[in-house]
């Protein structure tokens, strides 16, 4: 009896267990259905009544109106990405079930028929896919085409990305990066264009006009002095005014001003005591108050903002991703206290409403099918801007390699065959298909009769055997992943105890800054023991930044930065390792003999401040010769550079500096050559630089063929900022004219004029 009683009672207990099992599931997958449903609402006013109302009206007047009918909780949720607790359980689902990132609608409001926005990181190709779409358009990635110095280029890459976007139901780009590479061991270089605020500046304009004329917005990032990886949840930047307005805004300035951005990311670091999100002196005085900036501020996501009050009165318009402190509770309790009022919140609703709805009643969806994805001339763009990136920095003749049939050619190393785009954070891209420094030689050059081997290299002595029979030898080294880029964690906490403590702590996490600037040491050793095996040896490297290679760059014939060269990065290779491409890239930053010729450089830390030198400025004011200056690259032919002239002798302000020089292609084959300009600041009665980039124009020249080239600089790129003052100063004195084929000064011609 007593047997039977408590079978009944397992029984039972299994049944409800069930039960709730079951329940378990059907809310589960009511989880995944819902968070999977990619048809959800259009992303433009659809409505032909208020198509008809909002036609020639200015979207200003419309927000305003609109604001006018909100409740505040309707304001509230205008001010937030989605609920975080479904938010975060979207993304979850998206990653698990489909290895994807989630839409994430922002601002939707039914009664009004406001439609939301949806964001996608976009660096080197659309993050953020549709439902049946597998892959996009993936290029190299941001300082590759930095090292093109190739603003054009930029623009027509950004055009592809935003028009894929597009295809896939976005229409927010969280791109470009412009945040300065201030040292080579950042984890997040590869994400921006270089060390230099000028460049920096070309290249994010024709990001964000590119992205803008598919009707997507553009958000440059991130704003601002975010050059420390990971630290960025804890760190405190220091800076003194006229660095942060000489050195680590201009490029930002440039992008707002000539760019005209819809929005701006902040970044998630403090400056001077202030976490970016609500640092008022950055959101408002700034960029809205100085600069002229009418669009709207998202914080990075998560963690981006961390006092909703002060990202109020900062002027911070939406939190992204999820709704964390811009919640109805906490604006509340800051209305009763005093602290904000309901005219500030109608400023920032009315803010971003303005500005997304001129994208929002453009309604061209059907411009973008999901067919245009990856159409021939995309990825004919990412084959040419991987050509155009690459950058040759040594070859003792043996590049490009010989065309001849019969031949062995030994492609070694670990990253030989792997597909390898860059990092995995928010830049990362779902390519189409990613073809490998090993297929893009194999394909080539079996198509030629030739024999192509690979080899890992992890047998030093079959590796050696290798090298030493073949008539061609590429070895790949360099980084993935695991060793730079975005640093992934999930814990302040964490960071924070590392910061603390100024190292790592031993747990998990991918990516981030590199502390040392050397390979890692199973590629040393590779490199140390194939180069006397084979005088045909080139060493590619793949990789977003600066790395340490004096112990072995006496040793090899040849060294190709390949960088993370996207989707179709091994042909690329294969065309300039052959001849078919002429390298025509130029670094983006300066490499040093030694890794103390950089300034300081600390991934854990809760404090830092930055100087106003670094790169190729610090190189010159400490006059330290670098490994390999700023803005060089061999070509396979040869440029000559004379008859500097500077047209007017005396200008005053408003007066453009006009400069002309005769560049030659002197060598047999055709070539791109980048002419640089500097300015110098030899008399000046304030410390500045000894030269600073101010022009640069990339020019195509067949063999045997001159052309003048012709350069502007404006009076008002000369000046200094003046803290006392806060003003922009213009000295008047005699300046220095340089222009030639890097910032070396042997590279260099020289003249002069005067300001008046």
């Amino acid at each position: 009896m007593a047997k039977s009683k408590f079978k009944r009672i397992v029984l039972k207990v299994l049944k409800w267990f069930g039960v709730i099992i079951a329940l378990i599931l059907i809310v589960l997958s009511i989880v995944v259905i819902i968070n999977l449903n990619y048809d959800r609402p259009s992303l433009y006013v659809s409505e032909e009544n208020l198509q008809k109302e909002f036609a020639n009206t200015d979207t200003r007047q419309i927000a305003e109106k609109l604001v006018a009918e909100m409740s505040l909780d309707e304001k509230v949720d205008q001010m937030y990405g989605e609920p975080f607790g479904s938010g975060m359980a979207k993304l979850a689902t998206n990653f698990l079930v489909k290895k994807r990132f989630a839409h994430i609608y922002v601002g939707e409001n039914e009664r009004l028929g406001i439609p939301p926005w949806v964001l996608s990181d976009g660096p080197r190709g659309a993050r953020v896919l549709g439902k049946d779409v597998k892959g996009v358009t993936t290029f190299p990635v941001g300082m590759a085409r930095g090292a093109s110095w190739n603003p054009d280029l930029e623009y027509r890459i950004n055009q592809v990305i935003a028009s894929e976007m597009r295809a896939n139901k976005v229409n927010y780009a969280a791109t470009p990066c412009i945040n300065l590479l201030r040292h080579p061991g950042w984890g997040r270089a590869q994400e921006t264009y270089g060390e230099d605020p000028w460049l920096l500046g070309e290249f994010g304009v024709a990001a964000v006009k590119g992205l803008e004329k598919h009707n997507v917005m553009a958000c440059p990032k991130h704003f601002a002095l975010n050059s420390i990886e990971n630290s960025r949840w804890v760190v405190d930047v220091e800076v003194d005014e006229r660095t942060l307005h000489e050195v680590y805004l201009p490029h930002f300035k440039k992008t707002v001003q000539e760019g005209k951005p819809a929005s701006i990311m902040s970044a998630y670091n403090a400056v001077n005591g202030e976490f970016c999100g609500s640092n008022k002196e950055l959101l408002t005085h700034i960029l809205r108050d100085d600069w002229g900036f009418e669009g709207f501020v998202t914080t990075d996501w998560l963690m981006g903002v961390y006092d909703g009050i002060k990202g109020v009165q900062a002027g911070l318009d939406v939190e992204m991703p999820f709704q964390q402190v811009y919640t109805p509770e906490v604006i509340q309790e800051g209305l009763d206290n005093g602290e904000i009022t309901e005219s500030d919140i109608d400023k920032i609703v009315t803010r971003s409403l303005a500005t997304r709805l001129k994208y929002a009643l453009v309604n061209d969806q059907d411009n973008y099918p999901t067919s245009d994805i990856g159409k021939p001339s995309s990825i004919a763009l990412a084959r040419e801007a991987a050509e155009e990136s690459m950058v040759l920095l040594k070859n003792e003749g043996i590049l490009p390699f010989k065309k001849q049939e019969g031949k062995t050619i030994a492609v070694i190393g670990r990253l030989a065959d792997l597909e390898n785009t860059g990092d995995r954070g928010s830049s990362d891209s779902t390519p189409l298909y990613v073809e490998t420094p090993f297929e893009g030689i194999k394909k080539q050059q079996e198509a030629q009769g030739n024999k192509v081997i690979l080899d890992d290299g992890s047998d030093l002595e079959r590796a050696k055997e290798l090298a030493q029979n073949a008539d061609d030898v590429v070895l790949v080294v360099g980084f993935t992943h695991e060793d730079e880029g975005e640093y992934i964690i999930f814990s302040r906490e964490q960071m924070e105890e590392e910061a603390e403590a100024g190292k790592s702590l031993g747990k998990v996490t991918i990516g981030g800054d590199r502390k040392d600037l050397s390979l890692l040491e199973q590629d040393e050793k590779l490199i140390k023991a194939l180069h006397p095996m084979n005088d045909n040896l080139a060493v590619v490297y793949v990789g977003g930044s600066a790395i340490d290679m004096s112990t072995w760059e006496d040793d090899v014939p040849a060294i190709l930065f390949s960088w993370y060269a996207g989707m179709e990065g091994g042909t690329a290779l294969a065309n300039i390792l052959y001849g078919n491409a002429n390298p025509s890239g130029k670094l983006p930053f300066s490499i040093a003999k030694a890794q103390k010729d950089y300034p300081p450089f600390t991934p854990y830390t809760k404090n830092f401040t930055y100087g106003y030198y670094h790169g190729y400025t610090l190189f010159d004011k400490k006059g330290t010769t670098p490994a390999y200056p700023f803005g060089f690259g061999l070509s396979y032919t040869d440029f000559a550079y004379d008859s500097l002239a500077v047209k007017t002798q005396e200008i005053s302000l408003g007066e453009p500096l006009e400069v002309e020089v005769n560049v030659s292609n002197t060598g047999e084959v055709d070539g791109k050559e980048v002419v640089q300009l500097y300015m110098g600041f030899s008399n000046s009665a304030v410390d500045r630089p000894v030269k600073l980039l101010r022009g640069f124009k990339k020019v195509h020249l067949k063999a045997g063929e001159t052309k003048k080239v012709t350069l502007d600089v404006a009076v008002e790129d000369l000046t200094w900022y003046n803290p006392k003052t806060e003003n922009w100063e213009v000295e008047n004195m005699a300046y220095e004219v340089y222009v030639g084929s890097s910032s070396a000064e042997s590279d260099l011609l020289q003249s002069t004029f005067v300001v008046k």
